[in-house]
């Protein structure tokens, strides 16, 4: 029996994609959103919609109205996501109308979204209240109806935010959160993180409290809690604001101070790795 050319381990699956950062949230951290994309002309060219989850957790699907999804979610478990996606890209080609792609076997190397997509088109992520993007309007009857309120009860309030890319508020029971995807290496973001913690200046805000990150597919997405009650609108200018001192401290190359050092791996011990 031949061997298969298994897909080899990527650290930082979407590096040199736009939107890397949005890109890792709605893998991980958005519940509901999409992004359209497009194949290069080498693979079709065809228009699609990169969206969070498509039902049954399925990879892709085609819907009635002709527009091909590919979820963000559910496209494999390889040692690389962008591959496991990219291989539902080029296999849901073929869909009928209405279709959901298989789930994947077990994938060999080959094309990644790197290699498939059109990086010309403009990235624009659009957030959404419920998963209404699964089904055009007048495909949904009663039942369709009420399968997509069910599936709509285990999405958390969730905006993003204009001041800063990959920064996300949301709203999880009485608490508000502001979660911020860095495309910067990690070990250089701790450092600045903890340098500012130092100096007691990583908060957002009066009031907010920066509780650790997610580590996911390479990146570290910092999490602050927020002023109770506080809406997303109102985050606009303090996260415009925050992100000149985050600057400052990513540029600042000295040795860590006995103080920055405590600081950093009090915020170490509070990371939480999600895949």
């Amino acid at each position: 029996m031949a061997k298969k050319n298994r897909v080899p381990f990527v650290p930082r699956p979407f590096e040199g994609l736009p939107g890397e950062v949005d890109l890792v949230a709605m893998r991980e951290i958005v519940p509901a959103a999409s992004a359209p994309a497009r194949l290069t002309e080498e693979f079709g060219g065809d228009d699609i919609l990169l969206v969070t989850v498509l039902p049954l957790d399925r990879p892709a699907m085609r819907r009635k109205d002709g527009l091909l999804m590919i979820a963000m979610r559910g496209a494999g478990a390889s040692g690389d996501p962008s591959r496991d996606i990219a291989w539902a890209a080029l296999a849901a080609k073929d869909l009928e109308d209405g279709d959901l792609l298989a789930p994947l076997g077990a994938l060999e190397a080959g094309p990644r979204l790197q290699d498939i997509l059109d990086l010309t088109v403009p990235w624009q992520v659009t957030v959404h209240e419920g998963y209404e993007y699964w089904l055009p309007e007048g495909d949904r009857d009663a039942d369709v109806q009420a399968a997509l309120e069910e599936a709509n009860t285990g999405i958390f309030p969730t905006v993003k935010l204009e001041a800063a890319e990959g920064a996300y508020w949301c709203r999880m029971g009485a608490r508000e959160f502001l979660r911020w995807g860095q495309s910067v290496d990690e070990e250089r973001l701790l450092d600045a993180l903890a340098r500012l913690h130092a100096r007691r200046e990583s908060a957002i805000e009066e009031g907010t409290k920066l509780l650790g990150a997610f580590r996911a597919c390479g990146l570290q997405i910092p999490v602050w809690e927020m002023v109770a009650g506080t809406e997303p609108d109102e985050l606009e200018k303090p996260v415009a604001a925050f992100a000149p001192k985050l600057a400052a401290a990513l540029a600042d190359e000295s040795p860590l101070t006995a103080d920055e050092r405590r600081a950093r791996a009090g915020l170490v011990s509070r990371q939480v790795t999600i895949r």
